[in-house]
């Protein structure tokens, strides 16, 4: 069961665990039917605007199939340099204008998936989706069973995918502004490398013109790229259906932010509203350092361990993201499901630090063991077996 520790050598007094609810502060408007923003950096929730309405996502899903590829590439199950080739029958539906982004495959062309992947994330190639998804999966079908098996494992609760690249299906496609702000985070602090090695180009060239056969070049169409310092990531987003939608990133002094927009009518409106939106989290709202790197907060207790506790520690500078020029009275507790089972790796996440700030929602950053503890030896399961037996 859960076990809560209050802290209060941490921060002063005691707060009662409860369910997360929006932050108060600062206050933003916007014409965007749907708009979310969270601080990685501390899980605050900065804004929400029917975060969980159901919704097509367009270009948007094409996150899933990218973070499904990052995950086989760093569990060595899918090289970046492997040749996939282009089937005519795929490229027959997924070129020309009624086939909407595309990267311009031909047919029978060998593409590695390090350049498909550049394809679907600085392109929003639709063709490129789909060729990445049947060289892994065979069909796209089937590599889209498999996206929908990692949404369930991320915690997606209120998206389903039909496609590999977001295309209109009926509505069997369906995401969220929270579920999309979770999957962008999740890509983010799960593979770091790739995501800075794919996520911001500013530009990729492949295909070449009819007549000329010169190259093309295509422009990265995140709008928040050379406008919002820290910029990187992530997918833009464009159906009748859908209108037009933005999920983002960006890091400052170290705070990353997520972003979620969506419903604007148009390009430009895209651009305007991305830009406020992102600048506006980071200019109406600061970072409040409470833990050090390292730091011991508290201790656990372990269960069948060659130690009975093992200590608590920040992985990172822990900070609360609060409205900016306030100091307001924090309130914290160490929650686990406890004792922890040994055996348990240093750096193992084991616990969270819940903080609350005034008239705000929880925070929620992971605390880490400090070192290894290994299982008891057959004298140490003995006596916590008597220990159990007699309530000791």
């Amino acid at each position: 069961m859960n076990k809560l520790i209050a802290f209060p050598a941490l921060l002063a007094g005691v707060a009662v665990v409860a369910a997360p609810v929006l932050a108060a502060g600062p206050q933003f408007e916007t014409p965007a039917p749907v708009a979310y923003l969270t601080d990685l950096s501390s899980g605050a929730v900065l804004f929400a605007k029917d975060a969980d309405r159901r919704m097509p996502p367009a270009s948007m899903a094409k996150m899933m199939t990218v973070y499904v590829a990052f995950d086989m590439v760093k569990k060595g199950e899918l090289k970046l340099d492997r040749q996939m080739t282009v089937q005519p029958e795929t490229w027959q539906k997924w070129h020309g204008p009624q086939a909407g982004s595309t990267m311009f495959l031909s047919a029978n062309e060998n593409v590695s998936v390090e350049n498909l992947l550049k394809g679907i994330v600085t392109l929003s190639g639709n063709d490129a989706c789909v060729v990445l998804a049947e060289g892994i999966s065979g069909t796209e079908p089937a590599f889209v069973e498999r996206m929908n098996q990692t949404a369930q494992r991320l915690g997606l609760s209120n998206s389903h995918f039909g496609t590999s690249n977001g295309w209109p299906d009926g509505g069997v496609t369906y995401v969220t502004a929270r579920d999309l702000a979770k999957l962008a985070s999740a890509t983010i602090q799960d593979f770091p490398d790739l995501y800075k090695r794919f996520y911001s180009l500013p530009s990729f060239t492949w295909g070449k013109t009819l007549g000329a056969g010169s190259d093309i070049t295509q422009a990265n169409r995140d709008p928040l790229l050379g406008r919002v310092a820290g910029a990187d990531g992530l997918k833009t987003g464009h159906t009748e259906e859908a209108g037009y939608g933005f999920t983002g990133s960006a890091e400052q002094n170290g705070r990353r932010l997520v972003m979620v927009m969506a419903g604007l009518n148009s390009f430009k409106q895209r651009i305007e509203e991305s830009v406020k939106f992102m600048n506006w989290g980071f200019r109406s709202w600061q970072a409040k350092p409470i833990v050090a790197q390292g730091k011991r907060v508290e201790s656990a207790d372990v269960q069948l361990g060659d130690a009975a506790t093992v200590d608590l520690v920040a992985p990172k500078a822990l900070t609360v993201t609060v409205p900016a020029g306030t100091s307001p009275n924090l309130t914290a507790k160490v929650v686990y499901n406890g004792p922890v089972k040994a055996p348990i790796k240093a750096g193992q996440h084991i616990a969270d630090l819940v903080v609350d700030v005034p008239d705000m929602g929880q925070q929620t950053m992971p605390l880490v063991a400090a070192k290894d503890v290994g299982e008891a030896g057959f004298f140490g399961r003995a006596w916590a077996g008597l220990r159990g037996l007699f309530g000791g």
